[in-house]
């Protein structure tokens, strides 16, 4: 039997020389934030080169883009940008 281990999501990802670590949390049952919502607490961190995360980002990119064609999951479609407020030329001491 191998060990397994359940994380709500990843709490921050640090990258320090050639290593990644990944910490992985859980919401807490007992801890609420200000809103009253359950606090991510840290579990459990996974430690990778550089190389081995890229590949792991590779991998689950293709898993998420076969959950997306399965309709298991949407993206969300990315904001509208709001056109930058125009340049002004010239000296702001005149109009």
């Amino acid at each position: 039997m191998h060990d397994e281990l359940y994380a709500d999501g990843i709490g921050e990802i640090t990258v320090s020389g050639q290593i990644v670590r990944i910490d992985l949390v859980s919401l807490s049952p007992s801890e609420r934030d200000a809103n009253g919502q359950p606090k991510p607490v840290f579990r459990q961190r996974v430690v990778m080169s550089v190389e081995s995360f890229a590949n792991s980002v590779e991998l689950m990119q293709k898993a998420l883009n076969g959950l997306t064609e399965a309709g298991a999951v949407r993206r969300m479609q990315p904001p509208t940008e709001v056109p930058p407020a125009p340049r002004r030329t010239g000296s702001p001491n005149f109009s």
